[in-house]
């Protein structure tokens, strides 16, 4: 199976935009990469899909707001960073989107939500209701009150609990960098970039999985561990740079390169 292939045979995507992605290099809002998304999610609405956002960015969005509070480490001052920077990351999606004739919904989660049936069975009815409805669902962890005890603790891995809750047919990771490669590109100039991923423990045991990025809080082995859990439900995962121009719709008509992970 091709990204292409991938992409076009399926109707549900859940689509994960990791903070590097939503960043600018100064680390304030990348309002004109929302923008520009928000565009590309309407070519694949219009051709009959369903999309679900995983979007990370609240504590980006808190430091465009509040700039004084950028350097602030005391866990309470980052919570509430978060809190501010929620309000107004939704409010540049719910923009977005608007300009296509979208409406968002916002749902926010911690771990227990996954584990609990009752809050299981009702965020999947909540996400089938908005879907159908034509609505895209924006998910995010709620940093706020997340502590380590209850915090899912990256996107990537809420993503991939999403995308098996939901039921769905492909799961997307956007971040900063082009998919898995047999090294760091960034420091290793021959490394090579892995296209296509048959079997996981195999690709563990033939690259370099280095430490997370400048401002999410995933790296390379959170991508894995939510490609682990995807495929094992029969849902295919790519993992491409969210940072190219057009990149949803390069990768749907076969223009751009990721890594694919194959549905088990």
């Amino acid at each position: 199976m091709t990204i292409q292939e991938a992409i076009h045979s399926a109707r549900k995507i859940v689509i994960k935009i990791g903070s590097n992605t939503l960043a600018k290099a100064d680390g304030t809002q990348n309002t004109d990469f929302m923008q520009s998304f928000a565009k590309q999610c309407k070519t694949l609405i219009d051709q009959g899909k369903q999309l679900v956002l995983v979007s990370s960015g609240a504590q980006v969005s808190g430091v465009s707001t509040l700039k004084e509070w950028a350097r602030k480490k005391d866990v309470h001052f980052r919570q509430a960073l978060c809190a501010i920077g929620q309000v107004e990351l939704m409010a540049q999606w719910r923009k977005a989107f608007a300009e296509h004739g979208i409406h968002i919904g916002q749902l926010l989660f911690t771990k227990e939500d996954f584990e609990n049936n009752h809050r299981s069975l009702n965020i999947r009815n909540t996400l089938f209701t908005l879907a159908d409805e034509g609505v895209v669902p924006i998910i995010n962890e709620n940093d706020s009150v997340s502590t380590d005890e209850f915090a899912i603790g990256d996107n990537d891995n809420l993503s991939a609990l999403t995308a098996i809750l939901w039921s769905a047919d492909l799961l997307i990771l956007f971040s900063d960098i082009d998919g898995i490669f047999t090294d760091n590109p960034k420091t290793n100039k021959d490394a090579k970039l892995i296209e296509e991923v048959k079997s996981i423990p195999d690709l563990r045991k033939s690259i370099t999985i280095g430490g997370t990025n400048s401002f999410g809080t995933g790296g390379i082995e959170t991508k894995i561990q939510a490609a682990e859990k995807s495929t094992v439900y029969g849902i295919p995962m790519l993992l491409a740079n969210g940072g190219k121009e057009n990149i949803l719709v390069e990768l749907s008509e076969g223009k751009s390169k990721g890594t694919l992970f194959l549905a088990e």
